[in-house]
């Protein structure tokens, strides 16, 4: 790797840390306005123009708050947990491809921090890490209430990353690969995997919706059972990681369903309308963005409008609805795969 490929590589790690995290700042602003457009209510409007600011505001009330840390709790794994938190959110977006090549000078660079061919498998590994930051930030609180949280927490990401891979391993069947940018560019055209996959994309989103911990699925933190759940005797930017993580896996998670069911950056025709190489780059990126929102706003909209399942509900959706329809939806697509290579 040249000096030129390593700093437009930096440039784009860097671009991807920052994009992460200022679609995460102002994913709690969508996500009051959101609330408040569902409601028939106003929202933040005091800070700047529209209260654009707001998000501005609560960093700034986040970073000027006491910090506290309880008497008998283990210093530090209690740091630890929210910092892993964070750190496996942002790690997750180096393997999807945010565009395609695009051509600076005599060189060509992909708009994808590090194509490895087993880019789903790194996902799920991710993501599977990510547990770890909920249980050590629970466990050292030394508060009953947040052990609670945390066990409720990883019960649950770990029976729904069982539904969310069986059918990843239908979508693996389908595309016959695990890199990300191959899935992405054998959607060309019409050829988005949800229309290959609806049942796989139906489990993966409600998969999605239990691993982001966001409604109906955010029993770890309960506040009418739990007062706060795993985060309860957590304050400052400790807090704000917590939070600010799960805006981050929710932009990551909408990335994600876009990239492996619906295209990721291609859009049906942009090669036919006469554009040049950059330009079909830079739109497709765009439009990318494009459908991020839209899961992110599905995200919320869920959000304000079905309420909390109870944990024996959440526990029972998953094992005994989610994995028998993703085993199912598993045979189906192995016996076309069959079909369509002769075997019959």
């Amino acid at each position: 790797m040249d000096t030129t490929e390593f700093l437009i590589k930096l440039i784009l790690v860097i671009s991807v840390f920052g994009i992460s995290l200022l679609i995460a700042m102002y994913s709690t602003y969508a996500e009051r306005k959101v609330a408040a457009f569902l409601q028939d209510r106003l929202g933040p409007n005091r800070a700047g123009p529209f209260g654009i600011l707001q998000p501005v505001a609560d960093g700034v009330k986040m970073f000027m708050k006491e910090e506290i840390i309880p008497a008998n709790a283990d210093k530090f794994l209690f740091i630890a947990g929210p910092s892993l938190m964070m750190l496996t959110a942002c790690m997750t977006g180096v393997v999807i491809p945010w565009g395609g090549e695009l051509t600076i000078g005599r060189n060509t660079f992909n708009l994808q921090i590090t194509d490895v061919n087993i880019g789903l498998l790194y996902i799920f590994g991710v993501v599977s890490i990510g547990v770890y930051g909920i249980m050590i930030g629970a466990w050292a609180s030394n508060n009953k209430y947040s052990l609670m949280g945390g066990l409720r927490a990883s019960s649950q990401m770990i029976s729904y990353e069982l539904a969310m891979g069986i059918s990843i391993i239908a979508l693996v069947m389908t595309t016959g690969t695990l890199s990300t940018k191959e899935i992405v560019e054998q959607q060309s055209s019409w050829h988005w995997n949800i229309l290959y996959q609806p049942l796989g994309f139906l489990i993966f989103l409600v998969c999605a919706f239990a691993e982001t911990n966001r409604t109906p699925f955010d029993l770890p933190e309960c506040e009418t059972e739990l007062i706060g759940g795993f985060h309860t005797e957590y304050s400052s930017m400790k807090l704000g990681f917590y939070l600010f993580a799960e805006y981050i896996n929710m932009f990551i998670s909408s990335a994600i369903l876009a990239t492996l069911y619906f295209g990721g950056y291609n859009f049906p025709f942009i090669e036919s309308w006469g554009l040049s190489p950059n330009a079909v780059t830079i739109i497709g990126t765009l439009l990318f963005f494009g459908k991020i929102f839209f899961f992110i706003f599905f995200f919320m909209w869920v959000r304000w409008t079905i309420p909390r399942f109870r944990y024996d509900q959440l526990m029972n959706l998953g094992w005994k609805v989610m994995i028998p329809l993703a085993l199912f939806n598993l045979f189906i697509t192995g016996i076309i795969t069959l079909w369509r290579n002769g075997a019959f």
